[in-house]
């Protein structure tokens, strides 16, 4: 799992799977967002999996599913919102963490 830092308290990567999970909260993290859509290609795990595993290892969820450019803008502010709310440090992920990415530097302008 390619997990990339972006600052003090965020991180994104790609799609990890449900027994990643348990190794997401050993290498510290305490929340995961997940901003991938079910259903983006065969095979994928549904956000429903992805949410026990994660629940189960102890880390905080949320899901804000990204689509394309148009949702990034209009859910810069959940975005924000949900990294005040969540303990982290966070995970972000989406198929590749190029859409995470974009969301966080959206959601920045959002942050006021």
């Amino acid at each position: 799992m390619d997990i990339r830092q972006i600052d003090e308290n965020v991180s994104v990567a790609g799609q990890p799977t449900p027994a990643e999970m348990r190794m997401v909260a050993e290498q510290g993290f305490r929340s995961v967002i997940g901003n991938r859509p079910d259903g983006e290609e065969p095979g994928q795990p549904a956000w429903k999996e992805l949410e026990a595993a994660a629940q189960d290892a102890g880390l905080q969820t949320q899901f804000i599913p990204i689509a394309g450019a148009e949702d990034i803008e209009a859910r810069k502010d959940d975005f924000a919102q949900a990294l005040k709310d969540m303990p982290g440090p966070v995970l972000a992920f989406c198929r590749t963490g190029t859409r995470s990415g974009m969301l966080y530097e959206a959601s920045r302008s959002a942050d006021g």
